[in-house]
């Protein structure tokens, strides 16, 4: 492994903002001379040989696993293991994740999305990097989970089930493997000043410092010395030292502006350190730029990948994401890997923002926060209390938004689909409440809001344990163990997500369909259609196939298609439709017009296939 000076300074930062990237006007966007690094891993012996194992991802569920919570197939690699304690690491790795694909495979899901597989700084004040996103060595894999002949397998094993490998990866920041000597000692310090009264103490850490906009500043007992250099940790025993490769092993690599303090300041935003000490690369740089496309990409040539899971994409500039995809996708086309989806993370509820990353030679999709929020929290999670429950004409709005926020033309180079018609949809994952704790219990929230996953347009992703009724709160708490349940394929949440999976394979409209919203409501309390959405799923790719969904979101009462003397209109006249998931298989037939009226109890819905396409499809 290559090691660096342990002490670096700013002197080419100065102490000007002309290093700052939005006020330099952004550097050139090419990759430039770059020469792509040198990535020493053990070799298994055998080449691996890239292939293209997509042939739709509309036609993908996507599985979120952290390696670390999910089994536990080695125990040579346990150390520093801290069983039950959530912030620590707990034990799992790719091999144990390798040895229950059949339990994945008997859920329905068809993708992995495993967490980051690079070196970590081991710890910081007592919490683990088991998550994956305190990158220190972007070239060596984490030695908790494996090595590379124990990933490549893992890789190997799923491709061979037909499953696909979408890795989680960072752009934006490295762990925390500098800190700003401000005080120009040459050690990392805490101190505390003031006058002693709880409203005059102030703290300051050189590990994380505030967000300063003309850089952190070094201060002695004369006044202001300028930019505080950077100094990298040199502490081995927890992996603390200076990063790898190359230019993310120097300080110009960095913003150096401390911890962002204001997430609505878009410069904060975009050049902040995470704070916890995350350290934010300075994107904008020709070779980082290099660096994080040859370093990524050599993972996906090590292993076969499928697709990169991308953290943190608000955080990094639009001109970035352009280089990056364009080198990634050039790259592995060139090896025979075609339709390599990327996808990011924008944690943020404006759905404008987050459709700004499909935008032409950018990401294939990004996580459908939007949703997240004005859906499945505020109808699903809220449907035990009317008081915050809102109406489903929500969903019929933020659908109706996506056509234009996000882009209608599919990427060069990328998967085939426009990103508006592929959001990547979710209920919730690592970095939020689980679902069933938002919802304080509720289960019949939980399946219903599954129903809607898993039958709407876009990839459906589910985080580990939702199929278990795992139920933890803020992270940690949400990132529980599985392996101390036996993994059980017999519970009810567990079933119903596999029998619609099943009906989702079978059935094209749920997977290539266009939508149609036939019905939403305002109303969440006691009026006829209160909490109704119903929608078709049909044309587009979908051929002769054809699915009508209907949901009841109100927790209390049946409601119905129709509101007086207005009655529910489908695009299908006189056709008799199977609810697929009633285990009598109950029968509606539309009038001559195409209406329906049907009746759903509370908290709770129907799949509706043509009684034809049911036969036909075996259900």
């Amino acid at each position: 492994m290559m090691r660096f000076s342990s002490l670096f300074t700013l002197s080419k930062f100065g102490a000007s903002r002309a290093f700052r990237p939005l006020a330099m006007g952004m550097l050139a966007l090419g990759l430039g001379s770059f020469t792509p690094s040198c990535v020493s891993l053990p070799e298994d012996g055998t080449t691996v040989t890239l292939g293209t194992h997509v042939d739709d991802w509309r036609d993908e569920v996507i599985y979120q696993v952290l390696v670390d919570r999910f089994a536990n197939g080695d125990v040579n690699n346990d150390y520093l293991v801290r069983p039950g304690a959530l912030a620590r690491y707990q034990g799992g790795d790719w091999k144990g994740l390798e040895d229950h694909l059949d339990y994945i495979k008997e859920l329905g899901v068809t993708t992995l999305w495993i967490s980051p597989v690079i070196r970590n700084v081991e710890t910081d004040a007592d919490v683990d990097a088991y998550h994956g996103y305190w990158a220190q060595d972007l070239t060596q894999p984490n030695p908790h989970f494996g090595d590379i002949v124990s990933l490549r397998s893992l890789v190997k094993r799923a491709h061979s089930q037909n499953l696909k490998v979408v890795l989680d990866i960072v752009t934006n920041h490295m762990g925390q493997v500098f800190f700003y000597d401000m005080n120009l000692n040459g050690k990392a310090d805490i101190y505390i000043g003031g006058t002693g009264t709880s409203s005059q103490v102030t703290r300051v850490s050189e590990f994380d410092p505030d967000w300063n906009p003309i850089g952190v500043q070094a201060e002695t007992s004369l006044g202001l010395a300028g930019r505080a250099p950077i100094v990298f940790f040199q502490d081995p025993t927890i992996q603390r030292i200076a990063p790898v490769p190359g230019i993310l092993a120097r300080a110009e690599g960095y913003h150096g502006f401390g911890r962002i303090l204001n997430y609505d300041v878009p410069e904060q935003t975009m050049l902040g350190d995470f704070p916890g000490g995350l350290k934010d690369v300075a994107t904008e740089l020709p070779e980082v730029r290099a660096t994080m496309v040859d370093a990524y990409t050599r993972w996906a040539e090590l292993v076969d990948l499928d697709g990169f899971r991308i953290d943190t994409v608000k955080h990094v500039e639009h001109e970035f994401w352009k280089v990056f995809t364009e080198g990634v996708r050039t790259r592995l086309a060139r090896q025979g890997k075609e339709k390599f989806l990327m996808f990011g993370e924008a944690f943020d509820g404006n759905d404008q923002l987050l459709g700004s990353f499909t935008q032409k030679g950018e990401l294939d999709s990004v996580f459908y926060f939007s949703q997240h929020y004005q859906v499945f929290r505020d109808i699903f999670m809220y449907a035990h209390d009317a008081a915050a429950q809102r109406g489903t004409d929500q969903i019929e709005k933020l659908w109706a938004a996506r056509a234009t926020n996000w882009s209608a033309e599919p990427q060069d180079q990328g998967i085939g689909v426009a990103p508006n018609k592929i959001p990547v949809n979710f209920m919730d994952n690592h970095d939020v409440a689980r679902f069933l704790f938002a919802a304080l219990g509720d289960v019949a929230a939980l399946r219903n809001a599954l129903t809607l996953l898993l039958t709407e347009e876009g990839l459906p992703c589910i985080y580990y344990g939702t199929e278990l009724d795992f139920s933890g709160g803020n992270d940690p708490a949400n990132r529980e163990v599985v392996w101390n349940t036996g993994f059980p394929t017999t519970g009810d949440t567990f079933r119903h997500v596999a029998k619609i999976l099943g009906v989702r394979k079978a059935s094209l409209a749920l997977r290539r369909g266009n939508t149609s919203v036939l019905w939403s409501s305002p109303h969440v309390a006691d009026e006829e259609d209160a909490g109704i959405i119903a929608y078709e799923r049909s044309g587009g790719d979908a051929e002769d196939s054809y699915a009508l969904v209907v949901l009841n979101t109100n927790g209390k009462k049946s409601s119905s298609t129709s509101s007086g003397e207005s009655v529910m209109k489908t695009g299908k006249a006189s056709a008799t439709l199977v609810d697929v998931l009633d285990p009598n298989r109950a029968s509606y037939k539309t009038n001559a017009d195409g209406t329906l009226k049907v009746s759903v109890e509370a908290q709770s819905g129907k799949l509706l296939l043509l009684e034809s396409e049911a036969s036909e499809l075996g259900f």
